[in-house]
């Protein structure tokens, strides 16, 4: 062959086979997508060997999967190299965005597209954990899964989503996502006060025994059955269920039945997943409480009882305080006080400290009780001080003593100088807050009683 001849064209051919290839091949996914349904569902991406190599889910499928064909998502870092290697596409319709985020779920888990994780930039899945160990099951959003005691659902490719869609679900299936360790046998958990989410019926309040442990379970029940992908076989047992307790004449349980059925039915309503996460609710797990206070206060053990006292004026001219009693970490009703004070002229808090602390310890002397383990003052240094001063006064060696301040929520302890600042997330700090605040919500109430008395004396 002369030199001046040029190469064969067979040596150049491939190359410029393959990459036209490529290219007609995406170009008639993109194409395929302008028929996909502009409804919710899951996308699969394919190569060039027909393996699926991510899978996504999407509100509005045709709107989503077609992004992938445009320009910005060739040169975007997190997209490049997937799109690159698409050659086909497919999809599967869902009936709402909650439902194409479990199929998404379930595809991922199933098929393991190598780009699913590949495009999360090494970041642990997020995973929905229900653990199976407690009488009322609660429902956790998690990165690191434990191993034993729960049940998984996942991976999820979205935290904001899975956060959203758990807010959803609960509305319908009302469970627990707090970390309190309820005890069914426990009567003291029907002291307990719900949080929020039992206020605007998203949760059932176990915390509270609200609901049997039998019940519950079968809300848990329901929860699996729809994450599971058995949502027609769920709504029809439940519609079977509604009737026959509607034939029982069990009205109210029908009617709840009935208000989760709608709400399955009409999970295409709800809007955008992630318009739907809200913060969380903060409460108070009485096990950790207490295992806190026992290290930030140096006690022996944890504290059994606790009780808190506050102070309320009435009219500018009269005085009421309130004693609460927690046990275990729960408040224990029948053990609450209440106190007109009798020796005080006008407004004086230390004065009426004073006496509230003297006739409380004098009494538990004379009925030879025990003492409790820590007594929270609503207040500041003055109010501890006046709270000391009155045990003094009757020789009583003091049991722990403390007083906690509303601005800043410090503590204040015997002897120090300096107040005890905790941080606003501990669990000893949040038991504290909720002695304070149901001793102050039982001495506003006898404030109010008081009042209206008046008033209709007047």
């Amino acid at each position: 062959m002369d030199a001046r001849d040029p190469p064969p064209a067979a040596e150049t051919l491939p190359a410029d086979t393959d990459a036209a290839a490529a290219a007609r091949d995406r170009s008639a996914a993109a194409e395929k997508v302008r028929s996909f349904p502009q409804t919710p569902g899951v996308y699969l991406m394919k190569d060039a060997a027909g393996r699926v190599i991510y899978v996504g889910k999407a509100k509005n499928l045709r709107a989503r999967a077609g992004s992938y064909f445009l320009k910005a998502a060739a040169e975007d870092r997190r997209t490049a190299d997937l799109v690159r290697e698409i050659r086909d596409i497919d999809y599967l319709e869902a009936e709402s965005e909650v439902d194409a985020l479990l199929l998404e779920s379930r595809l991922v888990k199933d098929v393991q597209p190598r780009f699913n994780s590949d495009l999360k930039d090494d970041k642990t899945f997020p995973y929905l954990q229900i653990t199976t160990h407690e009488d009322f099951p609660r429902v956790e959003f998690t990165r690191t899964p434990r191993h034993k005691g729960v049940k998984l659902y996942g991976p999820f490719t979205s935290a904001g989503s899975l956060r959203g869609a758990i807010v959803i679900l609960q509305r319908i299936f009302k469970f627990r996502t707090c970390t309190l360790d309820i005890d069914a046998d426990d009567e003291q958990w029907r002291w307990f006060r719900p949080c929020l989410l039992a206020s605007i019926d998203q949760c059932t309040a176990p915390c509270n025994l609200r609901i049997s442990k039998e019940e519950y379970r079968k809300d848990i029940a329901r929860l699996k059955t729809f994450l599971e992908g058995g949502k027609r076989r769920l709504l029809d047992e439940m519609r079977q269920e509604m009737l026959e307790a509607s034939g029982r004449l069990e009205f109210e349980k029908a009617a709840r039945l009935r208000d989760e059925i709608r709400l399955l039915e009409t999970l295409g309503d709800r809007g955008d997943l992630e318009e739907h996460v809200q913060p969380e609710v903060f409460l108070v797990d009485p096990k950790k409480g207490l295992a806190g206070l026992e290290k930030v206060l140096g006690l022996a053990k944890p504290p059994r009882v606790i009780e808190g006292v506050d102070i309320a004026h009435l009219a500018g001219n009269e005085t009421v305080a309130s004693l609460v009693q927690f046990i275990d970490g729960l408040p224990f009703k029948p053990g609450y006080k209440r106190y007109r004070i009798k020796t005080v002229d006008g407004i004086d808090d230390f004065k009426s400290i004073h006496e509230v602390v003297s006739r409380r310890f004098a009494r538990l002397v004379r009925e030879g009780a025990a003492l409790p383990d820590v007594f929270l003052v609503d207040g500041g240094k003055g109010q501890l001080s006046a709270a000391l001063d009155a045990l003094e006064s009757l020789g009583i060696a003091a049991p722990c003593v403390i007083s906690l301040a509303k601005r800043e929520e410090e503590v204040f302890l015997p002897g120090k100088s300096e107040p005890l600042r905790l941080s606003r997330d501990s669990y000893s700090l949040r038991l504290l807050e909720y002695v304070r605040d149901e001793a102050h919500r039982f001495a506003q109430h006898y404030h109010h009683l008081l009042r209206g008395r008046r008033t209709f004396e007047e």
